[in-house]
């Protein structure tokens, strides 16, 4: 029988250390195109190109896989993957490893989860991978047991369609990571001020700082597992609509 065939993606960059180790992981599994961007576009959502060109190249990357840098973001990558690149639907598509946490209010802004959720647009199963350390040389074997074991389930046992999976991984050593916990989005947001300063010339200029508000402190929120050392994996589905309000709003609107 023929390899799945695994595309992957990212946000960070098609060089970067989670990228290179997620391919590391698929290579055991299956036969692996990588579509990433050219250069970091984190923080990037559900951004697509539509006021410039796309340019991509093929570049020589350890491995037996093919990859591609495109000039675009994250859904760029993969809505091109699928047009011009593959030859057939890929039977998955992983996005990451993510330098950093995309659990709870993330997920909205994060380029590796919108990545996911694109190719849950066009009916494939996708997994975003994220691991809650921004550092360059975090060590993303750490996890290799647990990705290898989420990848293989998924692909025997595709999801339904529009559905896409979160899955957050602590910054712990493989011996203290204490299993898989399948959980909800924790309410959860960013308090956010924009730092203002002035540069030699007089101008002002902002950065963006705040800290991460955490109030759900919930059994079943992604951020009460991941505190406690357990692999977060949350199903997320692109339908925004809220069903539970539609009755209501008929009622005093129709």
């Amino acid at each position: 029988m023929a390899k799945p065939l695994i595309l992957v993606t990212n946000d960070d960059g098609i060089a970067a250390p989670g990228i290179r180790n997620l391919v590391e992981f698929m290579n055991e599994i299956g036969e692996v195109v990588v579509v990433a961007p050219n250069s970091p576009q984190s923080g990037k959502g559900h951004a697509i190109t539509i006021n410039s060109t796309l340019t991509f190249e093929e570049i020589n990357m350890p491995g037996p896989q093919r990859d591609f840098a495109l000039s675009g973001t994250p859904v760029d990558c993969v809505k091109f993957a699928l047009d011009k690149i593959l030859n057939r639907t890929p039977d998955l598509v992983v996005s990451g490893i993510n330098h950093g946490s995309n659990s709870s209010i993330n997920i909205i802004y994060s380029g590796t989860m919108s990545a996911a959720v694109e190719a849950g647009v066009e009916g494939i199963s996708a997994i975003g991978f994220s691991l809650l350390d921004f550092s360059w040389d975090a060590d993303f074997t750490q996890a290799k047991d647990y990705i290898q074991k989420i990848v293989k389930t998924t692909l025997e046992n595709p999801l339904p369609k529009g559905i896409v999976l979160n899955v957050n991984i602590p910054k712990l050593i493989k011996e203290e990571l204490k299993g898989i916990k399948i959980c909800r989005q924790a309410n959860a947001k960013w308090e956010e001020n924009f730092d203002e300063r002035t540069n030699p010339h007089g101008k002002k200029y902002y950065w963006l700082t705040g800290y991460f508000n955490n109030m759900d402190d919930g059994d079943d929120a992604d951020e009460t597992a991941l505190s406690e050392g357990y692999i977060s994996i949350v199903p997320v589905k692109f339908d925004l609509t809220a069903h539970e309000h539609i009755t209501h709003l008929k009622a005093i609107l129709e």
